[in-house]
């Protein structure tokens, strides 16, 4: 069994204005849960071949794990891929939208062997996290104060 989730919202802004929030690591810890530190082996966006190592809480453990930046289209998508707490491809997908931008992550990936019998908690646990990330980025992005950091 596999984990795959694909949480979606609409964020009131163009897609370059969430893109160059979303796709900074600086801003990580603003929208990411969970997330305790956020590090990236270059300054600047996320584009192909980047590499970034975080702290996190995920089900009561603290971990760090690196993603390694495996796609990259200006304002459109980054995708990732993860190796904890289990190996997983993230996808940061951006579309154009009348109101705004539609903002998805789309996450997959296998539990393995040791945590398989998880798979259903671990899903319902990675579509809430993700959910919950995606309304914190709509709030920093449509808040006053998140509409100036972008301009």
């Amino acid at each position: 069994m596999t984990v795959d989730v694909h949480p979606a919202v609409l964020i009131h802004r163009p897609p370059a204005d969430v893109a160059a929030f979303m796709f900074d690591p600086r801003h990580d810890l603003e929208w990411t849960g969970g997330i305790t530190s956020s590090t990236p082996a270059q300054p600047g966006p996320l584009v192909e071949g980047a590499t970034v190592e975080r702290t996190a809480k995920f089900l009561g453990r603290t971990f760090v794990y690196g993603y390694v930046v495996t796609a990259h289209e200006p304002d459109r998508l980054v995708e990732m891929t993860v190796d904890r707490p289990f190996p997983m491809v993230v996808r940061y997908e951006l579309a154009a939208d009348p109101e705004g931008t539609r903002v998805s992550i789309h996450a997959s990936g296998g539990p393995g062997r040791f945590f398989g019998w998880l798979t259903p908690l671990l899903t319902r646990q990675v579509r809430k996290n993700i959910t919950d990330d995606l309304e914190r980025l709509r709030a920093c992005l449509e808040s006053p104060a998140g509409r100036a950091e972008t301009q």
